[in-house]
């Protein structure tokens, strides 16, 4: 029997096939074996993203489900962050209760155009905790949609379909490894609902949809980072930063950060020294991802630095150092022996500009020497 939701999948089942022929290739500038094989491996973790996500979703009966975590990486996660997502619909109003649960920083941002899984198009909206009533104990009511509030409150456009949330912690291990870190939240639709349809055959195929569209847009509609005009605050040179920048509305991005994207590419006998200075502001970070926009393996190496894990000079600047292996000096990160990633800087709330952070080249064996 012919059936929607049996054409869905078989649309899921191709657009897999397609992904891997195409994504999975020289197309997307894949190929070794440990090329294709990493391809595979972001694409089961975008897979199992989009179904805790996407598959079943109702904006009238919203819960909040957290997008990442050790063993579920994508679009560029973040050992010291931890963020959760919800659907909406402009035709309801919400109220979110939550807390700060000893975050540096929280935001909450309104999305555009994810409301049948694709990438967010731009974000609608976004209050951050300094523009929030918090209660002394951290906790806080925020109202989406509806009548407008004086506080607290966030206005839903006719496209906004998703909200994200975002808690930046800065501990001396990595927050998304702790489960007692895990912000406790929850929002409701302030429309009286009655009870949920049972799932038939459409709404099946629409779940189904969903899947196919967040991984065919965070995939075949990717081009390769090469073959594209990137955003300014992304370079194409390796070991060289871009000037850190606000990223404006662009989808997904955290309108309050700057951000500095580069790529990272060292021989087997080389380093990267990265010297800089921490801007007065809420968080800041410097993470290490695959080309898929993965952080390296946070659960057993530091691939990660925050300002409470950085050891700093005495004039207040720092020294980083990225190796293949450890070189035994302070504020080492572990390349995990890759040649290639991409090192990924996040600047909250900063004041005043934010100096670009310099890189250099050395052999591995004059780390301990290079000043």
């Amino acid at each position: 029997m012919q059936t929607a939701s049996r054409t869905a999948l078989r649309t899921l089942i191709d657009t897999l096939t397609e992904i891997d022929d195409r994504w999975s290739g020289p197309e997307w500038n894949l190929h070794s074996e440990a090329d294709i094989a990493g391809s595979h491996r972001a694409l089961m973790h975008i897979l199992e993203a989009s179904m805790v996500g996407f598959f079943e979703q109702d904006p009238a009966r919203p819960d909040l489900r957290r997008i990442t975590t050790p063993s579920r990486k994508l679009t560029g996660d973040n050992p010291d962050a931890i963020y959760f997502d919800a659907p909406l619909n402009h035709a309801y109003s919400y109220v979110m209760h939550g807390t700060m649960h000893g975050a540096a920083y929280f935001s909450l941002t309104i999305e555009e155009g994810t409301a049948e899984g694709h990438m967010a198009s731009n974000s609608a909206g976004v209050i951050n905790d300094t523009e929030m009533n918090v209660a002394d104990d951290g906790s806080f009511t925020l109202y989406i949609g509806g009548e407008p509030r004086e506080n607290n409150w966030l206005p839903l456009t006719p496209e906004a379909s998703r909200l994200t949330t975002r808690h930046y912690f800065e501990n001396e291990q990595p927050a998304a490894l702790d489960p007692a870190m895990e912000p406790r939240m929850r929002i409701e639709c302030l429309e009286p609902q009655g009870p949920a349809a049972p799932a038939d055959d459409t709404s099946v195929a629409q779940g189904i949809t969903r899947i196919t569209n967040v991984i065919r847009s965070r995939t075949l509609e990717m081009p390769p980072l090469a073959n594209s005009e990137p955003p300014p605050f992304v370079a194409l040179t390796p070991n060289e930063f871009p000037t850190p920048i606000k990223p404006g509305d662009f989808g997904f991005a955290a309108v309050d950060a700057h951000y500095s994207m580069a790529p990272f590419f060292l021989g087997p006998d080389e380093a990267l020294i990265i010297r800089g200075r921490w801007p007065t502001c809420r968080f800041a970070n410097l993470c290490l991802w695959n080309r898929f926009q993965q952080t390296l393996d946070y659960r057993s190496r530091e691939v990660s630095i925050n300002r409470a894990q950085t050891v700093t000079e005495a004039d207040g600047s720092f020294r980083l150092v990225l190796a293949h292996k450890d070189p035994g000096v302070p504020n080492w990160l572990d390349t995990e022996g890759q040649p290639f990633g991409l090192m990924f800087w996040r600047f909250f709330l900063a004041e005043g500009e934010v100096a670009t952070p310099t890189c250099e080249v050395v052999e591995f064996s004059d780390v301990s020497t290079t000043a």
